[in-house]
């Protein structure tokens, strides 16, 4: 007997997120604050991280894991309607941050894992082409790191130090949601007053 579908993110999901963010005062400098934009994040990225792991243990085959992967993206990648401007620019770095988490799974599903460098190797080579202002080779090296965060390889968080600030830092914080949401795939408490 198979197991029904499984349900890995919806727009429910994403939109209580949304909501309680909208019902804060969200001050990137304060703690709970960020760890709430954080917990956004890697509950995204969770999701993803279980879908990758689902097609790897076969539980899904490629179209579906990427048609899987296309659904999160779309809900989250989505205008959010936020009302507040300073909160609808920091929920924006969340889906920039998260945009390489797709790219990255998508490319891994499809191709493996890359083959010709290492995560800092591409994360650097994504840096340079943000920095000659070729935003999509750009994404793809990042991707290409990616895909070595979903196969097992470290990514030292030392690399973003010495870059400077733009997309590829953004992307680079993503992927370490992913790396997190791929070594330890506990559900983000989405509310603590359940």
């Amino acid at each position: 007997m198979s197991e029904p579908p499984q349900e890995f993110y919806s727009e429910d999901r994403w939109q209580n997120w949304i909501d309680r963010l909208s019902n804060e005062d969200i001050d990137p400098e304060d703690e709970d604050s960020a760890r709430l934009l954080l917990n956004l994040q890697d509950d995204a990225a969770l999701a993803v991280a279980k879908i990758v792991t689902a097609y790897e243990d076969e539980q899904l085959g490629e179209d579906e894991a990427m048609e899987e992967i296309a659904d999160i993206r779309d809900v989250v990648l989505d205008d959010p309607g936020l009302d507040d401007e300073e909160t609808a620019i920091l929920v924006d770095g969340v889906q920039t941050s998260l945009m390489c988490v797709f790219y990255a799974s998508e490319e891994y599903i499809v191709g493996g894992p890359a083959e010709d460098a290492d995560v800092a190797e591409y994360l650097r080579a994504a840096a340079d082409a943000e920095a000659e202002e070729d935003l999509d080779a750009a994404l793809g090296f990042a991707a290409q790191a990616g895909t070595l965060v979903i196969d097992g390889e470290e990514l030292d968080m030392s690399v973003a130090e010495d870059l400077e600030y733009g997309l590829v830092t953004e992307w680079i914080n993503g992927l370490d949601s992913l790396q997190s949401a791929m070594s330890d795939p506990e559900v983000v408490e989405e509310d603590d007053e359940d």
